[in-house]
């Protein structure tokens, strides 16, 4: 995978297809092999750049604390790279986040956004305690013990009572994640701060997506940022959680698919 070195951060990435651009942004303790159904069929139509974030996937341990904010100037600094001036920014938990952040941020390099199970609002305090207390707990014992924890964050209920497969398939990656690099993307993630009072600067298209099993961020989340922004849509996926790419591909595909062309081809 080819990448990019920037302020001594290494940050991988895959460039698949031709057409307008779109960059894929994943949820934390995930990867760009997140959007592995999705990639294929974007690609006949469009140019996907799908990245790794800071010390996931391919891409390089983390040394230092960053912000969601850094993750959009690593954006950036790849569509520079290739010499790519604006791109329909799609995003799922994190992903979404920094999607939001770059229409607001730097809206020059936006042409639409899809912000997908992630939230505008700052993290509540008793869920920054508890998503710290497992970080704490996975730096004495590893990340292992843990998984029972995470799933039912991570899915919704119709997947672990019915396809528990994808699971299986999910665990070997979350492992293999270098612990302190995903600690210091939990507090880029649970330090954010409101976009609440800005959702009203986005003048892109924007289509929110969320998973209607989804706990980590769950629905009301979503309604409130298509709800401060003007002219958006909300597509609830059924029988999905967080993970809403990954347990309902088909349904996901399909949604993603018609918002892109509709901005692709107005």
């Amino acid at each position: 995978m080819p990448h990019i070195e920037r302020r001594r951060q290494r940050i991988f990435y895959e460039e698949v297809g031709s057409g307008p651009t779109i960059v894929l942004g994943h949820s934390l303790l995930c990867s760009g092999e997140m959007w592995a159904h999705q990639v294929p069929a974007l690609a006949e139509t469009y140019r996907v750049v799908n990245i790794d974030y800071r010390g996931h996937g391919q891409s390089g341990t983390v040394e230092r604390d960053f912000t969601l904010s850094d993750l959009v100037n690593d954006t950036v600094a790849i569509l520079d790279e290739l010499e790519i001036d604006t791109a329909i920014w799609a995003g799922l938990s994190t992903g979404g986040m920094v999607a939001l952040r770059a229409a607001i941020d730097v809206p020059e390099r936006v042409r639409a956004i899809l912000v997908a199970d992630a939230s505008a609002e700052a993290e509540p305090p008793y869920l920054k305690l508890k998503y710290r207390a497992l970080g704490l707990g996975a730096r004495l014992v590893g990340l292992r013990p843990f998984v029972p924890a995470v799933a039912p964050i991570m899915f919704g209920e119709t997947t672990l009572r019915e396809n528990r497969q994808i699971i299986d398939d999910w665990v070997p990656n979350f492992l293999s994640i270098d612990l302190p690099s995903v600690l210091r993307g939990l507090e880029a993630v649970v330090t954010r701060d409101s976009l609440l009072a800005d959702l009203g600067k986005i003048a892109k298209p924007t289509l929110v997506m969320v998973g209607n099993e989804d706990v980590a961020q769950p629905v009301p989340r979503s309604q409130k940022i298509a709800e401060g922004i003007s002219g958006s849509s909300l597509e609830i996926i059924p029988r999905a959680g967080h993970l809403s790419a990954l347990e309902q591909p088909g349904r996901f595909t399909e949604v993603m698919l018609d918002f892109f062309d509709s901005v692709a081809n107005p």
